[in-house]
């Protein structure tokens, strides 16, 4: 099946450079292209594109917003969004990934590890750039934001569920958790989807951001120093 991107920029040279890389590739497909966050959502709406392609800073509504209205809405379930941006190591990793996006990478990201991250995304996983990962985890380190939104409780996870919590929250994928825990790759998937269930998460993304929250996973383990790395 063709994967349907949108792509949000306020620059159309960045912008024609994204589709001359997306439609080079015979399952993907650029549907719309939009300069400020609110034609991203009024887009998102009516392309339901499969993945948008968000840039953080946009006129009238920034790519943060502009993700937070996407995955609030209910008829856009199935939209996954993308940031791309050069502001990889600051506050807007976890402003993105807090407003429900499912992944985070540099703009200086090469072509093929973009079209990659597009499937990857577009199949409901997640992904982060290290960089990103451990500019979450230092914010949640130093002071765990006060006024964010309210966490679900982990009382409903089995031991095992909150073993592989901590470790999705260190940046580790499938196959890596299953090596650690000895377990086969299919039953450290099942984990993950189980506690996505529990928790009400969106993705993985947003299972990084809940064991920060709640303080779970703080001080648990190092990030895997990769290119990229799926959660």
């Amino acid at each position: 099946m063709t994967i349907r991107v949108l792509l949000a920029d306020d620059q159309a040279l960045v912008r024609v450079s994204f589709r001359m890389i997306i439609e080079s590739e015979p399952d993907l497909e650029v549907v719309g292209e939009a300069a400020t966050g609110d034609e991203a959502v009024r887009l998102a709406r009516s392309t339901l594109a499969d993945v948008v392609l968000m840039d953080i800073r946009m006129p009238e509504m920034d790519g943060l917003a502009a993700t937070g209205a996407i995955t609030a809405d209910d008829d856009l379930a199935g939209v996954r969004v993308l940031i791309l941006t050069t502001f990889e190591a600051d506050e807007y990793v976890f402003q993105a990934l807090r407003a429900g996006a499912s992944g985070f990478l540099g703009k200086g990201v090469e072509p093929a590890d973009l079209l990659d991250a597009i499937r990857l995304v577009a199949r409901g996983e997640a992904l982060l750039s290290p960089k990103a990962t451990k500019a979450l985890i230092a914010r949640y380190l130093a002071a765990p934001d006060p006024k964010g939104p309210p966490v679900p409780e982990l009382t409903s996870l089995t031991e095992r569920e909150r073993q592989v919590l901590v470790l999705v929250a260190a940046g580790l994928s499938n196959d890596a958790i299953a090596e650690r825990l000895h377990v086969s790759p299919w039953t450290a998937k099942t984990h993950v989807n189980r506690i996505m269930t529990k928790l009400g998460a969106r993705d993985r993304a947003q299972l990084v951001v809940i064991a920060y929250q709640t303080g779970f996973a703080r001080g648990q383990g190092p990030v895997p120093d990769q290119n990229s790395q799926s959660l």
